[in-house]
């Protein structure tokens, strides 16, 4: 990475990079040294450094950087931030919330999930709802939305339960050999005991709660709150009424749903039809 160039001429990686190598330096430490402290490579700090490392540098190297330079937080919130700018300025305060949940329950009518979509799927999904975008731009989001899965790597990763209606399963995003890796990585993904998936299927004719999807977020030692989207935006609720009302929802969603078993038994039948 060129020195002299502007901080403005450089993309937020590049930024990124350029910091930790000043900090680094300031400190009088090695990148071997560095590596070493954050539980990482040599290379591996070269490349954040030089601001090529795909798709960003990882949150627990962040973290290790506050630690080793003593800079409190500094480089956890950069990292933060970057992931912020890759997604809408409404669903940032989601993002927020979503990094500190113990217990995330959605429920999909249309599209999988985001934290469980594969690459692919989500590459499909961003270039319909983005036409205008550069492939860059594509490609970034895409980075950031599978970034999301990094709350699994916590110590106490949070339990994630996804109900999925049949449609989200029927609707083919981006051709069959996408939805073929999709539906792979959901069976894959539901062998982790961080997650629950069940299918909500066409047979049940229309579910007892509403036909919206909609996410119930739990927390250790702060209230329940109830995110909910729509074309033109996203609210965040947090009145008692309002998550208890959801929280019944979801009850009657997972009562109505096939069970676990069931579920990936249905996704691995409707896998034989994509195949053929």
């Amino acid at each position: 990475m060129d020195e002299t160039s502007p901080s403005e001429h450089l993309n937020p990686l590049q930024r990124f990079g350029r910091d930790v190598r000043q900090v680094r330096l300031a400190r009088k430490l090695t990148q071997k040294h560095l590596g070493t402290a954050t539980g990482y490579s040599e290379g591996y700090v070269s490349k954040v450094e030089s601001g090529t490392l795909l798709p960003r540098p990882s949150e627990k190297f962040a973290k290790g950087c506050d630690t080793v330079f003593g800079t409190g937080e500094l480089f956890a919130g950069l990292l933060r931030r970057i992931d912020d700018g890759d997604h809408p300025s409404w669903f940032v305060p989601y993002l927020n919330l979503e990094r500190k949940a113990s217990r995330i329950l959605t429920y999909q009518t249309n599209l999988v999930a985001g934290m469980v979509q594969t690459e692919d799927y989500a590459r499909s999904v961003f270039r319909v709802s983005n036409p205008r975008a550069s492939a860059e731009a594509i490609e970034d989001k895409v980075a950031a939305r599978l970034r999301r899965r990094e709350v699994f790597e916590r110590d106490s990763p949070p339990l994630l339960w996804v109900i999925l209606h049949e449609a989200c399963l029927r609707s083919v995003v981006g051709g069959a050999e996408v939805m073929t890796g999709q539906l792979d990585y959901l069976l894959e993904a539901a062998a982790s005991p961080n997650l629950e998936l069940q299918v909500m299927p066409f047979s049940v004719g229309v579910p007892a709660t509403s036909t919206l999807p909609f996410i119930v977020l739990r927390f250790p030692n702060s209230p329940t709150v109830l995110y909910t989207e729509t074309r033109v935006g996203a609210r965040m609720h947090d009145s008692a009424q309002m998550v208890d009302a959801a929280l019944d929802d979801y009850d009657l969603l997972r009562a109505n749903a096939l069970s676990p078993d069931e579920s990936l038994t249905a996704i691995k039948t409707l896998l034989k039809e994509y195949r053929t």
